[in-house]
């Protein structure tokens, strides 16, 4: 299945609500298999919902670099 992934890398400095934004075509048949290549580091938490438009949201912390990752 073809998804659009829009990655969102927020930067967690008090003060800076910059974030870096890139969009790009994926193929998967498995979301959750997908994913897993940006679980990387010693303290991970992972939070998976969908959207009511079936949009797929994965916010990700791994030590301290907090991302968003959305399949539509």
């Amino acid at each position: 299945m073809t998804y659009e992934m829009i990655r969102e890398i927020f930067n967690l400095c008090s003060g800076n609500q910059m974030r870096d934004v890139f969009v790009s075509e994926i193929e998967t048949d498995d979301l959750d298999g997908y994913v897993k290549r940006y679980l990387v580091g010693t303290e991970i938490s992972c939070e998976k919902s969908v959207n009511e438009d079936g949009g797929i949201v994965y916010d990700i912390v791994t030590d301290n670099l907090k991302q968003r990752l959305t399949f539509a």
